[in-house]
C-alpha cells in the first residue's frame, strides 16, 4: 500500500486508471469515512482519468497527528501528495469536509486544479458551538454511539432498506475512525468559513447537492455555485452521501462536467 510520509503523519493513498495519457482526478472523502466511499466513482471513471484517492489524516489507514487540525492542514496534505507524485494539475472532487478542502484549494492553489466538483458541502458547515459540542460528545462516548443518527443524516430510509450492505460498509468505516482524527477534523470544521472568499474561485465549479440532505441542504450548494465566478448547481436524489445513494447519476454528471 503506498504511503506518503510527512513530518508529523503519513497519508495512505491509491491510484487507479491508465498509467498515462489521461487527466488526473483527485477524490477527497467526508468526515468519518475513508477512500472507499468513492469506489463507485473510481470503478466508473477509471477508464477516462488517472484517479488519486487518499485517506484524510486521522482517517482510514492514514496516521493520526495530534489535533486540532485546520483547513490549511487538510489542503496542505493534498498539495504534498500532488508534489510527491509530480501531478502538476488535477481535477478535484470532494464531499462534505472534502468539498470544503476543495474550496480552500481553489482559493489558495487554484493553479494546481482544473475543474472542481464539490458535493454535500457548504462554505460554512454548521457552527463552532455545534462542532465543539460534537468534539466533547465524541471524547466522552466515542463514535459508535453516533452511528444511528449518522445513518439517518447520511442516507434516506429507502436507500438504507435497498442497499444495506453498502450502508453497513460505510457506517463500519465511520465507527472505526480514530477518535482523535475525527476530533481534529471537527476542529477544522469549527473554524472554517469561506463565505467571503468564494468570489476568488476562478476554476469551473460544479456543486452537487443531495435533494434531502439535512446537513448541507441544496441551498448551501446553490450559494457556492452563485458565489464563485463560474459555477453551476445540480441536485440529485439522496441525503448527505449522495455520491453513493445516486451513484449512477453522480458519475454521469461528474464525467460530463469534467469532459
Amino acid at each position: 500500500m503506498p504511503y506518503l510520509d510527512l513530518p508529523t503523519h503519513r497519508i495512505h493513498y491509491r491510484i487507479d486508471g491508465p498509467a498515462a495519457d489521461r487527466p488526473w482526478l483527485t477524490f477527497c472523502n467526508s468526515l468519518g469515512t475513508d477512500m472507499h466511499m468513492w469506489d463507485a466513482q473510481a470503478e466508473a471513471l477509471a477508464g477516462d482519468f488517472r484517479i488519486l484517492r487518499y485517506d484524510r489524516r486521522g482517517h482510514g489507514k492514514s496516521s493520526v497527528p495530534p489535533p486540532p487540525y485546520g483547513l490549511a492542514d487538510l489542503g496542505g496534505d493534498v498539495i504534498a501528495l500532488l508534489d510527491t507524485l509530480a501531478i502538476g494539475r488535477t481535477h478535484f472532487c470532494g464531499l462534505s469536509i472534502g468539498g470544503l478542502t476543495g474550496q480552500w484549494l481553489a482559493i489558495h492553489h487554484g493553479a494546481r486544479l482544473d475543474r472542481v466538483a464539490v458535493s454535500a458541502t457548504s462554505a460554512r458547515i454548521g457552527t463552532a458551538d455545534g462542532w465543539n459540542a460534537r468534539i466533547a460528545e465524541v471524547r466522552t462516548n466515542g463514535l459508535i454511539q453516533l452511528v444511528p443518527a449518522t445513518a439517518e443524516r447520511w442516507f434516506t430510509p429507502a436507500f438504507r432498506q435497498q442497499g444495506p450492505a453498502t450502508v453497513d460498509q460505510i457506517l463500519t468505516s465511520f465507527a472505526a475512525t480514530a477518535t482523535e482524527g475525527y476530533v481534529g477534523c471537527c476542529a477544522a470544521l469549527a473554524a472554517a468559513d469561506l463565505r467571503d472568499c468564494l468570489d476568488q474561485i476562478a476554476n469551473p465549479l460544479l456543486a452537487i447537492s443531495g435533494s434531502e440532505d439535512p446537513v448541507c441542504p441544496p441551498a448551501d450548494l446553490d450559494a457556492i455555485a452563485k458565489g464563485v465566478r463560474d459555477g453551476r448547481h445540480l441536485s440529485l436524489p439522496g441525503r448527505h452521501i449522495v455520491n453513493v445513494e445516486s451513484a449512477a447519476q453522480f458519475n454521469t454528471s461528474l464525467r460530463a462536467f469534467l469532459s
